[in-house]
Formats: C-alpha cells, structure tokens, sequence
C-alpha cells in the first residue's frame, strides 16, 4: 500500500495521498478529499500540522490536498487568479482520485474567499430526474440534488479567521486601531502591498461601474455559480478570533453585523479551550432581510455582503486566545501554522476534526 503522505519537489509535505498504478487509488484508501488552502503570502506547510491530525484521526476517512499552485507572492495577484488556479488544482487531483466520492474545504485568512471563488468555478448543477434515473439504471450513483463540486458530493465548507465581509474600515483590520484616517488611507495605498488581492480585500475594485469581486461572489453569474457551490455543501463553518487577531477582525471573520456580535464568557470545555461560542446554523436569512445601517458607503456594501452569504445558513465557532501569551498571533495560532509556536491553536483543529462530516 502507498504512504499516506507525498513530498514534492521541493521536500515540503503537500499531506496528498499517492495513487497507485495508472493513477488509481489502492482499494480500500478512503473516499473522501479535504482540500486545504492557506493565506497571503502563505504556502502548502501552513496546513500540515492540521493535515497531518487528519489524517492521524481520520486515517480510514479522508485524503488530504494542502493547495500548492498560489504560494507566496502569487497570492497578491487577485483572488479571482488565484480562484482559477485553485479550480484547475483541484481538477487535476480529482483525475487522479477516481475512487474519490466526496470533496470538502478548510481555507484560512484570505484563501476562504479563494476557496468561495473557485467552488463557484468547479459547481456542477444538479441533473435532471430524467437523467438521474438513466445513470442510475446504469449501476452509478446519480449527481447530488444539490448539484456537485467537481463531480463530487459536497459535505464541508469551513473558513478559518477569512474577512468574508473584506477589510475595508469599520474596525475590520485591527491593526488599523479603527481610527478613520488610517482606515481611509489605507483604501487608497493597499493596492502598493498587496496588489490586485488587497483591492479585492478592501472592495477598491470597482472601476468603471463594475461590481466588487466579493460582492460579485454573492451571485450565480455566466459559468461562475458562486452561491449555488456555497448551497451544494451540507455544512457552512466559519472560525473567527473574537479579539487579538490584528488581521481579520470578528465580524467579517464570523459573517456577523456590529449589532450580532454576542457576549462570550471562557471556554464552553476543557477539550477546546481557547473555544468560546458554538452558534448552530440557523435559518437563511430572504435575500429582501436587510437591517438599517447608517448611510456611509462602507456600512451599506458591507450590508451587502452579510446580507448576501446569510442567504445560506452558517455554524459559528468563536475563538480565544486572550490567555495566551502568543494572543497577538491569534491569526495563525487559530491554523497552527508552526506546531511549534502555534501548539496552543491545537484544540481548534481537533474541534474541526471532532465535528467533521465525513
């Protein structure tokens, strides 16, 4: 039988499971592929120490894709470049899984909106009943009534700390320290850092006319179909740092309105202890429910996006580390980007693991 991990070229975990002869797996490896994306100026180790805890628990389960094609300063070049590379990956380890039923994701920081993007490229609508009693009178099972992603079953979509409301003002970057000013500025000089993604982040790419990507990716549109890949999942998950992560503030983290943010106390375990709050998924919110906001540009397009991504219910899990001595790195302590330095944040992948949906 094949190892459970591959190295790549250069020597770096990518956590994917080898096939076997010809490209098809070994009988009896398991049928379903997580695939994990990492964030800005990130790459494929980022998500090892998660990948490999998957693989430890979940060893008869799941196969595990730590996403290779935007790896440092190629995640400055748009999320919707990055979103098309991400597709075109995936497509190309699913060749090669043809045993492979069933494709979930765990994205951090900015590549959750990767992941959103390129789910929108890789949706597949669902068949019609006719179709579906053809193909399953030929002994195959028949595409999900929710349509597929990749030609597989949906099961998890879950984001880990990722600014799905951007990061334009309103305290979204904490880093920023909510003074006006800098919020302001810094619209008008991200694009300098962070290129064609910190336009998409700060929703500046709006010339003219055109639609911000993010609030773009709030619709179905041409062969891009973004809310239903969203809708095909049988679960919705965002992990949010409810302080200390300088990055990517709560409430775009957590998909919330200033007025939702809740009131948490310490850990709900001794199991999860920097786990603060689990909100259940609730009822999507109709496209028409919108709560008033005041009048100021920002607050209205951030509206927007809330609005749009509650038309599909989300579970909620707050994070904690303000009893950590590392609390100031709570964004990559939530991934546990170096099991190292990281190693408290290790109760937050168990989490992941525990409630999985295999």
């Amino acid at each position: 039988m094949p190892d459970r991990f591959s190295e790549n070229n250069d020597g770096m975990d990518a956590a994917v499971v080898n096939g076997g002869a010809g490209g098809e797996l070994v009988v009896g490896l398991p049928d379903h592929l997580v695939v994990m994306v990492h964030g800005i100026l990130g790459n494929a180790t980022d998500w090892k120490f998660a990948a490999e805890q998957f693989v430890r628990v979940l060893p008869d389960k799941v196969v595990v894709h730590c996403s290779q094609r935007n790896v440092s300063k190629l995640t400055l070049d748009g999320v919707d470049v990055m979103g098309e590379r991400l597709a075109e990956e995936v497509k190309e380890v699913v060749e090669q899984m043809p045993k492979v039923r069933k494709i979930s994701f765990i994205a951090h920081s900015v590549g959750g909106l990767v992941a959103r993007y390129a789910i929108g490229r890789l949706y597949e609508p669902p068949q019609s009943e006719e179709e579906n009693e053809d193909v399953s009178a030929n002994g195959a099972q028949g595409r999900s009534l929710r349509g597929t992603i990749c030609g597989l079953e949906a099961a998890n979509f879950i984001t880990v700390a990722t600014p799905h409301l951007g990061s334009r003002g309103n305290k979204q970057v904490p880093f920023l320290f909510g003074v006006p000013i800098f919020e302001k500025a810094a619209c008008l000089v991200i694009h300098w850092i962070f290129r064609r993604t910190g336009r998409h982040l700060f929703l500046t790419d709006n010339e003219e006319g055109k639609l911000p990507l993010l609030q773009l990716m709030l619709t179905d549109c041409g062969d891009l179909y973004f809310m239903s890949a969203l809708c095909a999942f049988r679960r919705r998950v965002a992990y949010a740092n409810v302080g200390y992560d300088h990055i990517v503030g709560w409430r775009t983290a957590s998909i919330r309105r200033n007025c939702e943010l809740p009131k948490w106390e310490d850990s709900l375990s001794q199991k999860y202890p920097h786990i603060v709050r689990v909100e259940a998924a609730k009822v999507p919110e109709e496209q028409h429910e919108q709560i008033p906001v005041v009048d100021d540009g920002s607050d209205v397009l951030e509206e927007k996006l809330a609005s749009g991504l509650r038309r599909v219910s989300w579970e909620r899990v707050d994070v904690s580390f303000h009893t950590s001595k590392r609390r100031f790195a709570a964004h990559s302590l939530i991934q546990v980007k170096d099991p190292f330095v990281h190693s408290e944040g290790v109760d937050c992948i168990m989490h992941m693991i525990d409630n999985f949906l295999c």
